[in-house]
Order: structure tokens, then C-alpha cells, then sequence
């Protein structure tokens, strides 16, 4: 079941991504010559208009296949070539690539805004004044190997309900993130009794830990954590919160990503940090079973994931076709179409490569 809603998820966002290029394409004239839903091999397709719609064999997204982008002989000088994408304004083509990268943007805005109207799962620190926040809880984010919490059988997403150590306890609501280090911190060389909420259900469990000692000498359980509520907002509201959260998410994106380049290219990069398309299963699969306004928040960041990988300025993705757009203003001519085809070819199975590796390094996990 996760795999499939992985690809509806998928086929949603690269075809929201791909109506943005179609659509701007056609409001400057350009010939869109075929709109896919999936990769080839092609099923069957019809034809409206000058514009050829397709379902394709291979589920995974969409394309959109416009008259000279890849430019040859007919797109440059043939009988068609003013409504050629080569021979657009340069101004004009940006727009046309941009847009994929702006819908994906704005779908993450409508997504994010729909979590708010329905209720949002949100930390205590970020709620906007005079808002309502309701069944709050104090949430593991992650839990450290080896560490006492992992010991005791804790997982991410368990909700801690109740802490004791003999007759000292604290009890919801006022289990939060600085009670809980307080208790911690007071009761270090004690055994401690942790009852916590798990699942969709929110079956009560208790576990036992003692606390070790970290390097600077202070109790430690091995936790990470936030007081997590369920924040609902009206319409006006929710547009205003789901952009923040938008540009946010957008910003955070382009910074890990970022690091992750330069750690790269300084050699200390690790694929340990890096999901593909297995891994992402299984994380689609964690947020459905949490509930609707999760999977639509975990397709919200993956929209902007691709919205961001898209704006790399690397061949065969928008980012790279940007660039060549770039240095032909810089130039003040354009760059040999032989050269840029090849270019984006060879950016494209490179592409490919990465993702097989990934997908690889994401099996090798799952072992």
C-alpha cells in the first residue's frame, strides 16, 4: 500500500511540476507537441488540438515534450521555428522553466495550508500568537543508538505521558521538554519509569531506564524532543501560516542541500543522510499511518525537495538549462544547440547513475 501511495504522491507532484512548464509554454505560443502522464513506453494516447496527451507504461510522474528545447534543424529554421522555444525571447524561456519549480512551490503552500485548516501537528515553540493549540503532547524526535532510551525500547514518535523515580513523578500535561531535563537531571543515578503513548491507537506502554553519564558529565538518556500540539487556524490564517512555513521548509531545504554538496566536494559527504525512492516508501508509509494531514504535510516537503534538486544548476534539470540561458546572456550569442543537447544527455544518465546508487545505498539499509 505504501508503494502505491508513494506513486500517486509522485505522479501528482512531477505533474504539477510539468502543467507549470505546459502552461507557461502555451501563454508565450510555443508548440507543446505532447503532455505525458508516466515514461514511455507509451500505452496509448490521444491527440487535442496540436498537443499529443499520452499514458505511458512506467508510473512514475510525467513529462512534457516541447518543440525545440532540445533544438534541431525543424526548431531553429523550419517552417515552424517562430513557435519554437529556441527562438523565444530569452526572458520568456526562463519563465517557461521556472515554472515547474514555482508550481511545485506553490502546491507545497496549498498543501501546508489545507494541515492548518485541518489541524496541524505543531511545536509549542512555532504557534502564532492567539492561536489555539489543542491536544498537545511531548514527542520523541529521535532517539540516540545505544544510548539508555534506545535500551528501554523508546522509538521516535512516542509520546511520554508519565515520568517517576519512587515517589517523585510529573504527569501530562506538564511533562515537557524542560520538566523532563529537570527530572533527568534530579533523579540521574535512579531508575526511571517512562510510560509513553505509541501508534495511531495510542497503546499505553511503560519501560524502565537508568541514566548514564555524557561527556561533560550530566545525566543522559539519549532523546531528542518537542511539545507538539494539534493547531488549527481559519482560511485567512492558514494561507498566512502555510506560506511562512513554505518559505521556512524552502530555505532549510536549500541550506541542507547546500552542505551537502560542499561536504561532497570537500569529501566528507555520506550517502547515511540521503534518501531515495525505497527509503521514501517507508517514510510515506510512517505518515500515512499517522493520519491524512501528515501525508499531506511529508508531500508538501517533498515537493519542495524537487522544487529545490531542480533549480541545481546541472544539466537536463532546470536549474542547468537556467544556467545555459545565463551564459548566452553573458555571451550575447547562443550556445551551439550540438553542445547543449549532449550536455544535458550526458547530465541525464548521470542523473540516472545517482539515483541507482541511492536506491542501492537505500536497500543496504533495510539488510
Amino acid at each position: 500500500m505504501s508503494v502505491i501511495i508513494f506513486l500517486i504522491i509522485l505522479l501528482v507532484l512531477v505533474l504539477v511540476h510539468e502543467w507549470g512548464h505546459f502552461f507557461s509554454a502555451k501563454k508565450f505560443g510555443i508548440k507543446v507537441e505532447e503532455f505525458g502522464f508516466g515514461f514511455p513506453p507509451k500505452l496509448f494516447g490521444k491527440k487535442y488540438g496540436e498537443t499529443e496527451y499520452t499514458i505511458n507504461a512506467l508510473p512514475f510522474g510525467g513529462f512534457v515534450k516541447i518543440f525545440g528545447e532540445n533544438p534541431d534543424e525543424a526548431s531553429i529554421s523550419g517552417p515552424e521555428a517562430s513557435r519554437s522555444f529556441i527562438n523565444k525571447p530569452r526572458w520568456q524561456q526562463a519563465i517557461v522553466l521556472f515554472a515547474g519549480v514555482f508550481m511545485n512551490l506553490v502546491l507545497a503552500w496549498i498543501l501546508f495550508s489545507i494541515g492548518f485548516i485541518s489541524g496541524m501537528p505543531t511545536s509549542m515553540k512555532n504557534i502564532p500568537n492567539g492561536a489555539d493549540i489543542q491536544d498537545v503532547n511531548l514527542i520523541l524526535l529521535s532517539v540516540v543508538k545505544d544510548s539508555p532510551a534506545a535500551a528501554a525500547g523508546l522509538m521516535p514518535k512516542d509520546k511520554i505521558v508519565y515520568l517517576q523515580s519512587g515517589a517523585n513523578y510529573i504527569a501530562a500535561p506538564n511533562v515537557t521538554p524542560e520538566a523532563l531535563q529537570e527530572f533527568v537531571a534530579k533523579h540521574g543515578g535512579e531508575s526511571l519509569n517512562i510510560t509513553y503513548l505509541r501508534g495511531k491507537e495510542n497503546e499505553l506502554h511503560t519501560t524502565s531506564l537508568t541514566p548514564t553519564k555524557n561527556e561533560v558529565g550530566a545525566p543522559f538518556i539519549g532523546i531528542g524532543m518537542d511539545q507538539i500540539g494539534t493547531l488549527k487556524l481559519p482560511f485567512f490564517k492558514a494561507l498566512g501560516e502555510g506560506m511562512s512555513l513554505t518559505i521556512s521548509v524552502t530555505k532549510g531545504t536549500a541550506l541542507g542541500l547546500y552542505n551537502l554538496v560542499a561536504d561532497g566536494i570537500r569529501g566528507t559527504g555520506s550517502f547515511a543522510s540521503v534518501t531515495g525512492p525505497v527509503g521514501i516508501v517507508g517514510i510515506v508509509g510512517d505518515a500515512a499511518s499517522f493520519g491524512f494531514v501528515y501525508l499531506m504535510s511529508f508531500a508538501a516537503l517533498i515537493s519542495i525537495n524537487l522544487a529545490i534538486i531542480n533549480l541545481i544548476p546541472f544539466p537536463a534539470l532546470d536549474g542547468g538549462r537556467l544556467l545555459f540561458l545565463l551564459i548566452e546572456k553573458i555571451k550575447g550569442s547562443r550556445i551551439s544547440p550540438k553542445f547543449a543537447n549532449t550536455a544535458n544527455s550526458i547530465g541525464f544518465v548521470l542523473l540516472i547513475i545517482l539515483m541507482l546508487v541511492v536506491t542501492y545505498h537505500d536497500i543496504v539499509k533495510l539488510l
